[in-house]
């Protein structure tokens, strides 16, 4: 099958839809439709932590609290510039905005086992369904992972753009597994070095959410948790980003300039189910386009994570195996049991 013959949700929007259809490959079953399961009731918001709080030992009650009750935090005033932050969002919509053909240049080739590139599905759904979503992965360190024939050259300045906004991202996941390892009373370095150490990868990517006729119906991303050890996410001003606790469907509020941080499957294995991975699902719009920019940290692939010895004893054992993270991803992305 050719690359052009891969239908693309943006070229579906712009091959003129009507107005109330789209089709039923994306219509989700009632109990995931977002107009029956978002709740609208009063709600405690995502915690937002302030990392210019000079109180650390604070920081990290707060960072530990939201990991254990959410697996989800908002974080302001975490030193990456925020015009960095719109600079990669706009060359990451500029891409985007360039005629299909040229972003097929991208494309994931589709015998490759790399999950880099330009693309619009990842794994298998259970029901056969399919998300309002196109992507583009591409990682962005360490230097010996960074593959560069899927980092678009259009516009010229998105290299440079990643590669500052990479090193700015690490500054900030230091500071996060330092933290979230302190909070769980282990060493500042422990939880870094259970997940990969300096040999963890930034895989980034971009979601794109074209505006869907019917919003209601379906989802950008399906209810999933992040195989990661920790997603780091900035999003566009279109909201989406849902959460499920306490049995709801929880919206995202909106923060400019924050950063998004999910706990992901390999910090919940390592803290033995202390801290949670996050359950979350992107919602469309009807009328505008969602972006997000999550970087996904995750540990090589031949690398084993398993609950860190520190954490298990007679009263909490193991609650899951130690496994190769490519075989945990595989699993995963084929719902295969782990």
């Amino acid at each position: 099958m050719s690359q052009m013959e891969v239908e693309r949700v943006q070229a579906i929007v712009s091959s003129s839809l009507t107005e109330d259809n789209i089709p039923t490959e994306f219509i989700r079953p009632e109990d995931e439709q977002p107009a029956i399961t978002t709740f609208h009731g009063p709600i405690p918001d995502i915690p937002v932590i302030d990392f210019s709080d000079p109180d650390q030992d604070n920081i990290i009650r707060l960072i530990a609290n939201a990991s254990r009750d959410w697996g989800i935090f908002q974080v302001v005033n975490h030193g990456i510039p925020f015009d960095l932050i719109q600079t990669l969002q706009l060359v990451g919509k500029q891409f985007f905005n360039l005629p299909q053909e040229e972003k097929e240049v991208y494309a994931k080739p589709p015998s490759a086992h790399t999950i880099e590139g330009y693309g619009s599905k990842v794994g298998e759904d259970v029901n056969g369904k399919k998300n309002w979503s196109d992507y583009l992965f591409h990682r962005v360190w360490p230097a010996s992972c960074i593959n560069h024939q899927f980092w678009p050259k259009n516009p010229p300045s998105y290299r440079a753009v990643n590669e500052e906004y990479a090193q700015e991202v690490r500054k900030v996941v230091d500071k996060l597994f330092k933290w979230l390892s302190i909070g769980l009373g282990l060493e500042a370095d422990v939880l870094k070095e259970g997940a990969g150490g300096e040999e963890i990868e930034y895989l980034m990517k971009i979601n794109y959410y074209p505006p869907c006729p019917r919003p209601d119906l379906t989802l950008g991303v399906a209810s999933h948790t992040d195989l990661s050890a920790m997603t780091v996410l900035v999003p566009n001003e279109v909201p989406g980003l849902q959460v499920f606790k306490d049995d709801h469907w929880i919206d995202a509020k909106y923060i400019p300039g924050a950063l998004i941080v999910h706990i992901g499957d390999q910090i919940e294995i390592l803290s033995n189910g202390k801290y949670k991975a996050v359950l979350h699902r992107t919602t469309v719009d009807k009328k505008k386009t969602r972006m997000s920019w999550p970087v996904f940290l995750e540990p090589p692939g031949e690398f084993v994570v398993g609950p860190l010895p520190q954490l298990v004893d007679p009263q909490n054992p193991p609650k899951y195996k130690p496994k190769k993270f490519k075989d945990y991803s595989y699993c995963k992305l084929n719902k295969l049991p782990q």
